[in-house]
């Protein structure tokens, strides 16, 4: 495996201006210093890549951190692929998987601010085949919804069901269940394995591949607990996107969120010159990384999912990740009202519900820091984002407007935590 030497890893740090300038257009750059972070400290992250580079645990990683809307911090470091040694580029193309999921969340904000659609609608307004539901029981002492689980997990896992009965549903599904993880809509073994059939047809049908599991049980009643639906939830939230805007969901993606932010490196499928750009994904196995098997499997030309399907860089995606640190708006475009950006980060689902994380709650489409002590985070209270399967990891912190954005492609809790915590120790001011 080819990896960054020291020398390379401080040069890489040396260049991190040249690499600022190159940014696509859209994003202002500015020195360190000059929004409160120091520029010797956030030279750590550096050593905290290089670090894991050298322990084999990634093959290389591109991180980002901006403050008060500005980038101020932009290195790349390792290879782009192990087999060619090609090194990794500021501007190197990422499969961010589940960190998909925010973008669609805001997506459906969009409308709700218009009237279109609101958290207590029953879903089965928008997708009809929803009107009658039932939720599974299992018949013995089977292994019940998972709890927080890998957080970008993008597709569901072949786990065996137990036996089961079903009940009917105590109440309707809705948006809000949808964006909180507490809808039971494939979020588990015995409602996934049921949806498996229908999964498969998403590359022929696209977003209405969510309209075949509507007979497919429920993991549990709605609301009573939270289990990550890894496809079908925002998978059927961006087919609500479709149906209340008459819109496709890439072309409302288009037109409503990654034009007004400038988001031109973004894709559901890559061009020729983004494939040229895209990481090779691996996983970690026997202390060694092994190429990921059909690793755009979330991706398509029709199949456009709002749950895992979007592949784009660190800089394109700090455009929206800064957005949201600024309340909605960024350099003259506002896409959201502050209180709906509020609304977003907010613990709709407390750390206390079966199922969550202590300190950490629940947002519409986000984590949501409640409790930094808990947690064991240095991130502070109130902050919010999500992960993605493959290896990238943001999140957004609207009192410090500042945003952090660690883009890899093999998956390590350890170096996302760690990556946290290295950019919040270079927040001086």
């Amino acid at each position: 495996m080819a990896i960054l030497t020291r020398r390379g890893a401080l040069h890489s740090f040396a260049v991190v201006a040249m690499l600022l300038g190159a940014a696509a257009a859209g994003a202002q750059t500015v020195a360190p210093e000059s929004v409160g972070l120091s520029a010797e400290r956030l030279h750590r992250i550096d050593e905290l890549v290089q670090r894991n580079i050298d322990a084999g645990e990634i093959s290389g990683a591109v991180t980002l951190v901006a403050r008060d809307g500005k980038v101020a911090y932009l290195s790349a470091h390792g290879v782009m692929d192990i087999g060619s040694k090609k090194p990794m580029q500021a501007d190197a193309m990422f499969r961010i998987a589940s960190m998909s999921k925010p973008v669609a969340a805001v997506a459906i904000l969009m409308l709700m601010e218009e009237g279109r659609v609101r958290l207590n609608d029953p879903v089965a307004k928008f997708i009809p085949a929803f009107g009658e539901l039932a939720v599974a029981v299992a018949k013995t002492g089977g292994s019940g919804p998972s709890g927080p689980g890998p957080a970008g997990l993008v597709a569901p896992g072949p786990a065996a069901a137990p036996e089961f009965y079903t009940v009917p549903a105590a109440r309707q599904i809705t948006v809000l269940d949808l964006l909180t993880h507490t809808s039971g809509v494939m979020s588990g073994p015995m409602s996934s394995g049921q949806g498996q059939a229908a999964f498969q047809t998403r590359h022929d049908v696209g977003l209405k591949w969510v309209e075949s599991i509507g007979k497919a049980p429920l993991e549990f009643q709605p609301g009573s607990r939270w289990s990550y639906s890894p496809v079908a939830g925002f998978d059927m939230l961006s087919r609500i996107v479709e149906v209340a805007s008459g819109q496709s969901f890439d072309k409302f993606l288009q037109a409503r969120i990654f034009e007004p932010l400038g988001m031109k490196d973004v894709t559901f499928w890559p061009t020729a010159a983004q494939r040229a750009r895209l990481v090779t994904a691996y996983q970690r196995r026997d202390s060694q990384l092994i190429g990921n098997e059909n690793a755009d499997s979330m991706s398509g030309r029709k199949y456009f999912s709002g749950a895992g399907g979007l592949m784009t860089t660190a800089e394109t995606y700090a455009q929206f990740a800064m957005m949201l640190a600024n309340g909605g708006a960024l350099n003259g475009k506002r896409l959201l009202s502050p209180r709906t950006v509020e609304l977003m980060g907010s613990a709709y689902i407390p750390s206390t519900l079966p199922g969550r994380a202590a300190g950490e709650g629940y947002g519409l489409g986000v984590r949501v820091v409640t409790d930094p002590v808990a947690r064991g985070t240095w991130l502070t209270e109130g902050s919010f984002g999500w992960s993605g399967a493959y290896g990238t990891h943001f999140w957004s912190d609207p009192d410090k407007h500042l945003v952090g954005i660690l883009m890899a492609q093999t998956p390590n809790r350890t170096f996302s935590a760690d990556f946290e915590n290295a950019v919040l120790q270079a927040v001086v001011e």
